[in-house]
């Protein structure tokens, strides 16, 4: 019980100190990022501990940690909210309160603390030299954004882990836009406005289709059948009811869901899909992580690395049982799972040629992201569930490390602009050159991150994961298993190319060559990134790796595949040992990184001179634009919509309709009113006033015989007489 009552209690710090910073520190920088690192750094501890115990607990899977209170009425039953820690969920355990801490104990320095303040710096832009003005807020924000995904890690059903899911897609929205106020003279370069507004967006389309799905699941879980199955009262988003049943996953891949034939387990992991294809970024939905880029690098690291697109491959592992139910090894693969194979082997090749191109030390590593994701989701569509979960692991040291690196890279950079007076753009490589000597210490670790992406043989986590996907690749996927090794190739290349131009050679700008080492903020994250980029690939080695992996076995250090493989009903069967998938492995490293070394580190670029890959002509160009999907969109999806806000909703629909309707209701009141005033007028207020008026005229009248003289009114008297006795005499007469 007390396991299950830290983990309830592990996502709580980072929330509490969001509430703190934002309502009583905001005023206070170092408490504010005291508060945050603290608290984060309990998270970890609570974490580790929950890690290490299961580590420890004889026979975990079969039996897990498991906790849970009713959350929401349905009906005559109730969603619980609740907590669930299995081997997969250790796993993320291990990492990611881990990968967050370093990144916020990097962006102390990032930002500048100790600095004095500089007069040009102002709230929503970069700082000049000085520390960031919204210092606190950026805490507050990070520390928000850490507890969504604490609280998608433990979740422990669906509707919880999407609540988690969204926290985390707005956090994004609020970090990617923190310099809100930063504008370019370029009118084509993307703003963080317009960037944040981007992500939101993409990102919603996949969550809808995905919230589609999870009210599909839950409704499909309602049913009689499905009751009588799960022994509920009613519907359910349980993962151990719904994942680790296997009747009932037997019965939703073989009901019909009369869409498109398929059966509810393939209709609704499809849907479950679309929300990791926004998340994750996986084509086509993958343009809004290279725009991500502005917001500030630690922003950059946990987006890539310790949160929000780890979050969707992470739900993808998680549900692996719904989404391959039916499925068997060497049988026919289910409708999600050629979806993600077909994606994920797409978009590992598609991003990796985009990567070649590019200029902005980060947007290359953002397409490396968007190809290693592609990796994981490959993985899982062929059925290496345990290789997938693997590179998951390895890929967020590795690419925190480099991202991470790339701030301090541009850090450095920065600080030579301002010694040298020099107006660039920090993040352009081909204003680099030579920081290897300038920053050591970024460049060993930033050259351990990218031999690790690259999956440099042996010593880097890169090569375990990335050999296994090509492993079972080779046996179960054999298109997948090739066009995997390209995209490897590639990436091993592009790599190499970056580490070139940014650390070998004479530096090509003055700011390169004033560049200074980061603060020990900066850099003892990078060193301890570094260092699990090298081993966290240990636990993974084949316990038939020749040498190795006997070596590995007899230290009891390789028991990642039973470990992770324990989340599942049933063990997956290890791939056997083949030579073919190790040499292409080999290869495809080794081979891209002497390419790209003989290319660009043999000859190092001088100032002015352009990429060598320029020779490629139209190919290159198509490269360099991203293949023109940004143009795309904006023409397919971006102006159609302005058109319809402003022609066809506001002009037609609002102004003529809505506003037209509006008005003539008002009109017509009017007029009613005015039709009721003359008639209230007429019939009512006129007839009193013409008879005091006829009342008045024959006092008027009468007045004028009113003399006084006697003689008058007998005459008067006399005419009256007459009057009436010639009335007497007609009628008399007649």
């Amino acid at each position: 019980m007390q396991i299950e009552l830290l983990t309830w209690l592990i996502p709580l710090p980072p929330l509490l100190a969001f509430f703190l910073i934002w309502l009583f520190s905001n005023r206070s920088k170092a408490l504010s990022h005291t508060i945050a690192i603290l608290f984060m750094a309990a998270s970890w501890v609570m974490s580790l501990i929950v890690f290490l115990f299961a580590l420890t607990t004889h026979e975990f899977g079969a039996e897990v940690f498991a906790s849970s209170v009713p959350w929401l009425p349905a009906g005559e039953s109730a969603l619980n909210m609740g907590v669930l820690v299995d081997p997969l969920t250790a796993a993320m355990l291990f990492f990611v309160p881990l990968t967050c801490l370093m990144i916020f104990i990097y962006s102390v320095g990032y930002h500048n603390f100790g600095q004095p303040a500089d007069a040009h710096d102002e709230p929503g832009s970069p700082a000049h030299n000085g520390v960031e003005p919204m210092y606190s807020r950026f805490f507050a924000f990070l520390s928000l954004f850490a507890f969504g995904m604490l609280t998608l890690v433990v979740a422990d059903n669906l509707l919880l882990m999407f609540v988690g899911w969204e926290i985390m897609g707005l956090c994004s929205y609020l970090l990617i836009g923190f310099w809100y106020g930063r504008n370019y003279q370029n009118p084509t370069q993307i703003t963080p406005r317009q960037a944040a507004v981007k992500a939101f967006m993409t990102t919603r389309v996949g969550d809808v289709i995905m919230m589609l799905g999870i009210v599909y699941l839950y409704f499909a879980t309602a049913t009689e059948k499905a009751q009588e199955i799960l022994g509920t009262s009613g519907g359910t988003l349980s993962f151990r009811a719904i994942l680790y049943n296997e009747e009932f996953l037997k019965y939703l891949a073989t009901q019909p869901s009369f869409i498109l034939g398929l059966s509810l387990a393939g209709m609704i992991g499809l849907l479950l899909f679309a929300g990791t294809v926004g998340k994750s970024a996986q084509f086509p939905l993958h343009v809004w992580l290279p725009d991500a880029m502005e917001g500030p690098t630690p922003v950059s690291a946990m987006i890539h690395a310790a949160t929000m697109v780890s979050a969707g491959v992470y739900a993808m592992i998680r549900l692996f049982p719904l989404l391959s139910a039916g499925w068997h090894e060497g049988g026919p693969l289910t409708p999600p799972m050629l979806a993600m194979g077909i994606i994920g082997s797409f978009t590992a090749l598609f991003a990796a040629t985009i990567a070649l191109a590019q200029k902005d030390v980060k947007k290359v590593l953002a397409y490396s992201t968007i190809s290693q994701l592609g990796y994981m989701i490959a993985a899982l569509g062929i059925g290496a569930y345990v290789a997938a979960a693997l590179h998951l692991i390895t890929h967020a040291f590795f690419k925190a490390l480099l991202f991470l690196g790339s701030g301090s890279i541009i850090h450095g950079v920065e600080h030579g602009a301002h010694h040298s007076h020099e107006h660039l753009d920090p993040q352009d490589m081909f204003n680099m050159g030579g920081l290897r000597k300038r920053m050591p210490v970024t460049f060993w670790t930033f050259l351990i991150g990218g031999f690790a992406l690259a999956g440099f043989p042996f010593i880097t986590a890169g090569f375990w994961s990335k050999d296994e996907i090509l492993a079972d690749a080779f046996i179960n996927g054999p298109v997948v298993f090739w066009v995997l090794a390209i995209a490897a190739f590639l990436t091993a290349f592009y790599t190499m190319r970056q580490i070139a131009l940014t650390f070998f050679g004479e530096p090509r700008t003055q700011s390169a060559e004033h560049a200074s080492e980061t603060p020990w903020t900066i850099t003892t994250p990078l060193m301890i990134l570094a260092f699990f980029a090298l081993v966290a690939g240990f636990v993974g080695v084949p316990k038939d790796f020749p040498l190795l992996g006997s070596l590995f076995d007899a230290l009891g250090l390789n028991r990642f595949h039973e470990f992770i493989g324990g989340t599942l009903l049933e063990l997956p069967e290890a791939v056997k040992f083949n030579v073919i998938p190790l040499t292409a492995s080999l290869v495809v490293a080794l081979g891209g990184l002497g390419l790209g070394w003989l290319v660009y580190g043999r000859k190092p670029l001088t100032a002015g001179q352009a990429d060598p890959l320029r020779v490629f002509g139209p190919i290159y160009t198509l490269l360099e634009n991203k293949y023109y999907f940004d143009e795309l969109y904006d023409f397919l999806f971006v102006r159609p919509s302005r058109w319809i806000a402003s022609v066809l909703v506001y002009q037609v629909i609002d102004r003529d309709l809505i506003d037209g309707a509006l008005h003539g209701i008002g009109r017509a009141a009017l007029a009613m009113g005015a039709f009721f005033k003359g008639a209230e007028k007429y019939t009512i207020d006129n007839p009193p006033i013409y008879l005091a008026d006829g009342i008045q005229w024959l006092g008027r009248t009468f007045r004028v015989i009113q003399t006084g003289r006697v003689q008058n009114y007998l005459l008067v008297g006399m005419l009256i007489a007459l009057s009436f006795g010639g009335v007497y005499y007609w009628m008399l007469a007649r």
